[in-house]
């Protein structure tokens, strides 16, 4: 079998009339008539209800293949490989794995049994009965999403890409895993993106910048279209083109895809805008049926033009569309359990699915007549069978025995819908306003570099015209500068010729004074050397001193001796002169006396001589040293004045050779005044050099400016590397809470969601009256078997014990919906528990649903976490605490904020539970729940009619006992906000089981005598004598008997009358 997105590449296919009913008998029989020759392509003889299994088809076309010319469209050569089987709708089916409310394993395997080796499935009503249906692609309960899209849409993706319109859909019964198969988004699993995602995925990755793709998300809801981009748009015509017939939905919201993400959050948007509803089937069943159209533009390859003579061609662009379209579920109302409004949608869909499989039969048998307007699904459908669209068709189906029935009319409907052939067609424009758009680009583009090559050359022009004058002006100025030099050179060579004669005779004087110098140099150290010589004899002098003075010291030491002796001599002579008077003794002293006197002065006399030669060798020192230094002093600036002489001999020398480089310039000046063009090139090549120098700084710079870039580049690799990190850290905390997440939804997924469990139990003070007509409201109750109820709260009782309630009360906080959902549907289960409900209120589980009463926008948070509320608001205890923390307020709050039927259904029945305490009368009325009841009333659904007549009546109720006990004698507080009124008026207009809480609650405001004018007034007494008289329920007509017979107001109004 030739795959789709090969087949997509033939212009030339089966020309069958569109999805209409002007198409003639006479215009696709031939291609019919092929058809039912060849067991209608792929199908079995019959259909395959005989059990009979498929034939192939051969290939080859069978009928002229046309295409339809316009003046903005090329046809093409028809491949030699044609297929016309290729054209015909694809079918493939797909199984879904078994579920709780499947029988047991020996039913499972007799019911379908599953060949996709073969391509082929056999259902079995019984061990001796079996049909066998062969189909394009089978898949087992097992099969990966991505096989499915692979061998499903993909080839018809691939077909849209090259130009082609394309379908999708998904057909089945509900609960069969349609939606799952084409608009699972895959948020958390990547692995489970249904067909809508992946198909978005491979088209963006697939166009290029030029290209464009839009989408639009729309569903038909009870024959209504609906935008579900833009829920405020409803009931959106059809137009269909008179021309072309193609069908358009004027006004509906188209998007501009930017990235596969942007596609993600308008998927979300639009499912969640889709209208769903809870049935005995599915939780999450839908009621519309929803239709994704992609809008693809690309330009045509120009590659495949092989003509010559089209090289300047118009540009070429090819429109497509896909069409995904998720189907309703068909079911049956005694299996889904619809009552009310769910009833009414279940109508609505099934004459839709009729309307199709009945377009598809006529198609399928040729008939002249096809009934594509009997409903708006076949008119959007309209190209998609029998017309100019790749069409894939996948059909899903349950494992359950019970339902054989709806398993085989799937079957034989895909069976049906293989025998419908589309003739695919190409459609490729003319791009006129891109081309407009590209040649008046090119235009200004040429414009422009014109002008700019035009002032180029004039700038060009310009500056060689200012450097021809500059360089004439240079040259004039250059020649008389030169001249002028020359003339002053000739004048300075004649003047440095003479000073050079005097500088040669200068340095021969210069020669012998330095010759002089030299002999005087040398007497100078001549001289040194004996002044050396008279410091060596100093030195020898001066020591002689020294010693000298040594000496001297030794003899004054030794004339204090002297004197000492002579003293003490004295002393003695005194003695003797005193003891002794000879004289004798005086001579010998007085001569001894004179003796040492005379040696005195000659010592003293010495010693003075020896000072006097000592201050003359004192003064001669002094002399020889002044000597010494005028000599040095004198010989030192001998020696620089000799050093400046020497240096001004090498200026000198050095002027010489400048005159001699002068000369040499003078030359080079003669020579360069014939050769000026080359000094110019010369200065030219100067500044070249220094651009170079420029470049060379600049090129530096440069280098320094890369290795700081490349520090700052090594710096941020290494935050880089650090941010990586982090985010790897991140991404694991991520990923384990995510997988925690998980594990806890993956327990989840078994748990009902009892939204009607707030309906199945009763207050403590309606127990009697309410359980017996518990069944009427919900007869499904009654199917219910013990088995089903034992499984639910294992269930329940299983994830409190794996995961705790306080985890799974902790998921309520999420942000994410995925999350929020299923732990809000696990709360509402155990809630319906009597022993949960003390736990669930002391963990923080109400805190937390009234949180999301609050602050949640989603329908289906709103009306679970309501109906785990009205489940908690059955004890009286837990009553209290709800309107305490402001309960009633947010439920009436809530009530104003959603139109959704089922959600207003579950919080009319919380505030009904709170109405039957009747110490929360005075503040339910001031929270404005009395009115919040009535006002839901508006949109006149039945179940929430019936919710509302059960809260009036529990408040009724209990307001009456609390005045026959004589704690109330006040008019009803329901007077105020005209319940009396609405009771009145809707007493005749509902069903009986509503009815008998009407009847309730004006019996129970009638025993209130403060409310007698009221019904007088308003005409209630009337409907209480009906009451009393043709009331179905003996009790409340032996109660409306008893308060006409004891009112005296009642029974004056009677008299009167």
């Amino acid at each position: 079998m030739a795959s789709l997105g090969s087949v997509g590449r033939n212009s030339h296919k089966f020309e069958r009339p569109p999805f209409n009913t002007s198409s003639s008998s006479s215009s696709s029989a031939p291609t019919n008539s092929s058809l039912k020759s060849n067991g209608g392509g792929g199908g079995g003889g019959g259909g395959g209800a005989q059990g009979q299994q498929h034939t192939a088809r051969p290939k080859g076309p069978t009928s002229n293949s046309r295409r339809s010319i316009t003046p903005t469209s090329r046809t093409r050569a028809l491949p030699v490989d044609y297929d016309p089987e290729s054209e015909r709708v694809r079918v493939a089916v797909r199984l879904r794995p078994r579920n709780a409310d499947d029988p047991p394993d020996a039913d499972y395997a007799e019911c379908v049994e599953i060949q996709p080796e073969l391509k082929r499935l056999k259902l079995r009503k019984n061990n001796w009965s079996s049909e066998a249906y062969r189909f394009d692609e089978v898949f087992t309960e097992t099969s990966s999403q991505k096989r499915v899209y692979e061998a499903v849409a993909k080839p018809v993706v691939e077909s849209v890409l090259e130009g082609y319109n394309g379908t999708v859909m998904a057909y089945g019964q509900t609960g069969t895993g349609k939606t799952y198969t084409l608009g699972r988004i895959g948020k958390e699993d990547p692995s489970e993106r249904g067909m809508m995602v992946r198909s978005l995925e491979d088209i963006l990755s697939s166009i290029s910048a030029t290209d464009s793709v839009e989408v639009s998300y729309l569903q038909l809801y009870m024959e209504s279209i609906q935008d579900l981009l833009a829920p405020e748009k409803t009931n959106i015509p059809i137009v269909e083109d008179a021309k072309t017939g193609e069908v358009s939905v004027p006004g509906i919201e188209i998007i501009k895809i930017r990235n596969l993400d942007h596609f993600l959050q308008i998927l979300q948007l639009g499912e969640s805008n889709r209208h769903a509803a809870n049935t005995k089937m599915n939780t999450e069943s839908s009621r519309s049926h929803a239709i994704l159209t992609v809008y693809i533009r690309r330009s045509a390859n120009e590659k495949e033009e092989t003509d010559a003579s089209n090289r300047n061609h118009v540009p070429t662009v090819r429109k497509s569309k896909l069409l995904i379209v998720d189907l309703a579920g068909s079911e049956r109302v005694n299996k889904s359990g619809s009552e009310g409004h769910l009833l009414e949608e279940a109508k609505f869909i099934n004459l839709s699915l009729s309307s199709l499989g009945k377009c598809i039969n006529a198609l399928a048998e040729n008939s002249p007549h096809i009934p594509i307007r009997d409903s708006k699904l076949t008119r959007l459908l309209r190209d998609s069978f029998g017309g100019s669209a790749r069409t894939s068709l996948i059909i899903t189906i349950g494992p359950s025995s019970r339902h054989h029935a709806e398993t085989a009319s799937t079957v034989m409907f895909g069976q049906r819908a293989m025998k419908v052939v589309n003739t695919v067609k190409l459609k490729e424009e003319f791009d006129y306003e891109s081309l407009c758009k590209k040649l008046e680009s090119q235009v200004d583009r040429l414009s422009a570099e014109i002008d700019r090559q035009q002032k180029l050359r004039e700038n060009e022009r310009g500056e060689l015209n200012k450097l021809l004058d500059a360089f004439e002006n240079s040259s004039a100025e250059a020649e008389k500068r030169f001249l002028a030099k020359s003339e002053l050179l000739q004048k300075e060579n004649a003047r440095l010729a003479s000073e050079m004669k005097e500088v040669l005779q200068e340095l021969d004087m210069q020669k012998q004074q330095n010759k002089m110098l030299i002999d005087e140099v040398a007497r100078l150290v001549t001289s040194v050397k004996n002044t050396k010589s008279l410091e060596d004899e100093n030195a020898r002098l001066e020591s002689e001193l020294k010693d000298v003075i040594k000496e001297l010291q030794n003899q004054k030491d030794q004339n204090i001796i002297m004197h000492d002796e002579v003293k003490h001599m004295e002393m003695n002579s005194k003695h003797v002169k005193q003891k002794q008077d000879n004289s004798a003794y005086q001579e010998v002293l007085a001569e001894t006396t004179q003796m040492y006197e005379g040696k005195i002065a000659d010592l003293m006399k010495q010693i003075s001589d020896i000072q006097v030669s000592l201050e003359k060798n004192e003064v001669e020192n002094s002399r020889y040293h002044k000597a010494l230094v005028d000599t040095t002093k004198m010989y030192e600036n001998r020696i620089n004045e000799l050093n400046q002489q020497f240096e001004e001999e090498r200026a000198r020398a050095g002027e010489i050779e400048e005159v001699n480089s002068t000369k040499e310039l003078l030359k080079e000046y003669q020579n360069s005044v014939q050769v000026n063009a080359k000094k110019e090139i010369n200065e030219l090549q100067m500044k070249l050099q220094e651009m170079n120098q420029l470049q060379e700084t600049t090129a530096n710079e440069l280098r320094l400016l890369s290795v700081e870039f490349k520090n700052l580049e090594s710096e941020k690799a290494t935050l880089e590397n650090e941010l990586h990190y982090v985010k790897q850290s991140l991404e694991k905390e991520e990923k384990r809470r995510k997988e925690s997440e998980m594990e806890l939804l993956n327990v989840m997924k078994g748990v009902p969601e009892s939204e009607e469990d707030f309906e199945e139990k009763v207050s403590y003070m309606h127990e009697h009256l309410t359980k017996k007509f518990s069944s009427l409201q919900n007869p499904n109750n009654s199917n219910r078997t013990r088995e089903t109820i034992l499984s639910q709260r294992n269930t329940i009782t299983k994830i409190c014990e794996e995961v705790g309630l306080q985890k799974i009360l902790s998921l309520l906080e999420s942000g994410d919906l995925d999350v929020q959902i299923p732990a809000v549907k696990v709360v509402a289960n155990l809630a319906a528990e009597d022993s949960n409900q003390e736990k669930i209120v002391n963990e923080g589980g109400l805190d937390a649903l009234l949180m999301l009463v609050e602050s949640s926008n989603n329908t289906t948070i709103l009306r679970v976490a309501s109906g785990a509320i009205a489940n908690l608001a059955m004890n009286a205890m837990n009553q209290g605490l709800i309107t305490n923390k402001g309960g009633a307020k947010l439920l009436a709050s809530a009530s104003s904020k959603t139109d959704d039927p089922q959600t207003l259904r579950m919080i009319a029945g919380a505030i009904a539970n709170l109405c039957g305490n009747g110490k929360l009368h005075v503040i339910l009325k001031e929270d404005g729940a009395i009115k919040a009841l009535l006002r839901m009333t508006r949109l006149e659904n039945t179940d929430v009619i019936a919710q509302v007549a059960r809260g009036l009546a529990n408040f009724a109720k209990c307001e009456s006992r609390r005045f026959m006990q004589g704690h109330w004698r006040s008019r009803s507080l329901l007077m105020d906000d005209g319940a009396l009124s609405w009771l009145v008026a809707n007493l005749n207009t509902t069903s009986t089981s509503t009815r008998r809480h009407l009847e309730l609650a004006i019996c129970h405001l009638a025993q209130n005598e403060e409310n007698g004018r009221d019904f007088i007034s308003s005409g209630a007494l009337k409907e209480l004598i009906e009451i009393s008289e043709g009331s179905a329920k003996e009790d409340i007509r032996n109660l409306a008997k008893k308060i006409l017979r004891l009112s005296p107001l009642f029974r004056k109004e009677l008299r009167s009358e």
